[in-house]
């Protein structure tokens, strides 16, 4: 009876011992695989580094006028403000009008981390949170040695502004009234890159050590659609596509400090627009010259590991022709910034 008794358990217990061993064995190959793959891991951080290291200091550039800094992580705070305005000018029959309507103001906070040219970095717009603020707007911008682009998208819906015409008293218009869709672009090619920099100047990803200037190619696009519930209901549609060149300048007065001022003027080569009042169409005829113009400015001041500054992007459309109808657009841009490289 006893020995009955025992055998099942001396059985029972050889069985689980060989189970404690697969899992000991099971454990053990887990932890040597992860160390494995953090090892693997960090070879292939250590690649990624490498790799972005070398490409983010590599670059034909003169070094006695262009440098990159000696730092790879750059922190930047940035406060920035924008707004809009559209202008229309012409003639309904004979009765001469003109309309000024201009977008609320846009404030955002952002904070933005580079590391060997790759950034990120995150917006607030208090007044949105606050309910103060209802349009969208988007600003992508990405300034390289060579090329460089603006890519600003803006759905608008606080315009106010006023409405003249001839015979009458000014009409004030408040918000609500105006709908606006626009899209612009404009990007440009630096010829002299070896020694003038556009980054010096907006991202601070170059440092500019002495005056530069170089001439630029340029192009930009413009599409909007604008809706106005007034009287009777007016709708405007354009779409533009221009090309140009302009000039670019970066003065450096002393160590540490960096002026810079540019203006690309691009005459429109391809137009579609239609503007209807109800029923009826009022066409815009050409009207030489029919411009985008982009023009930018900064001021940088940097000391030691850290940079301070204001930098500044005005775009200025114009199209038709102010004895029937001309559109004209502005759209700035205003930044504030202070950094640190680590």
């Amino acid at each position: 009876m006893t020995k009955t008794l025992r055998q099942p358990q001396v059985l029972k217990r050889a069985a689980w011992l060989p189970s404690c061993k697969g899992l000991f064995s099971t454990a053990l190959l887990a932890v040597m695989w992860g160390q494995s793959l953090t090892v693997s891991a960090q070879d292939f951080l250590r690649q990624v580094d490498s790799f972005l290291s070398m490409r983010y200091r590599k670059g034909n550039v003169d070094t006695a006028y262009v440098m990159r800094p000696r730092t790879n992580c750059t922190v930047r705070a940035r406060l920035n403000v924008s707004g809009s305005d559209i202008e229309t000018e012409g003639y309904e029959g004979e009765l001469h009008f003109k309309s000024l309507m201009e977008a609320n103001r846009k404030s955002t906070l952002s904070l933005g981390v580079s590391y060997l040219g790759i950034s990120v970095s995150a917006a607030l717009n208090p007044a949105k949170l606050l309910g103060k603020y209802e349009d969208y707007e988007l600003n992508l911008n990405c300034y390289g040695r060579r090329f460089g682009f603006d890519v600003i998208y803006q759905d608008a819906k606080n315009f106010t502004g006023w409405h003249d015409q001839e015979g009458m008293a000014r009409t004030e218009l408040p918000d609500d009234m105006l709908k606006v869709q626009t899209l612009n672009l404009n990007a440009y090619y630096v010829f002299n890159n070896r020694r003038f920099s556009y980054p010096a100047a907006f991202s601070q990803s170059y440092i500019q050590r002495r005056s530069a200037g170089s001439f630029l190619l340029a192009a930009s696009g413009m599409g909007q659609k604008t809706t106005l519930d007034w009287e009777q209901g007016v709708q405007l549609k354009m779409t533009n596509i221009s090309l140009g060149a302009g000039y670019g300048y970066n003065f450096v007065p002393g160590k540490g400090w960096l002026l810079h001022i540019s203006a690309l003027p691009t005459f429109i080569v391809y137009s579609k627009t239609s503007m209807s009042f109800g029923d009826d169409r009022v066409p815009l005829h050409y009207q030489f010259p029919e411009v985008i113009l982009t023009s930018r400015g900064a001021v940088v001041r940097q000391w030691s590991n850290k940079f301070l500054g204001m930098s500044m992007v005005y775009t200025y459309t114009n199209i038709g022709d102010k004895n029937s109808l001309a559109v004209y657009n502005s759209k700035w841009l205003i930044r504030t910034f202070f950094g640190v490289r680590i």
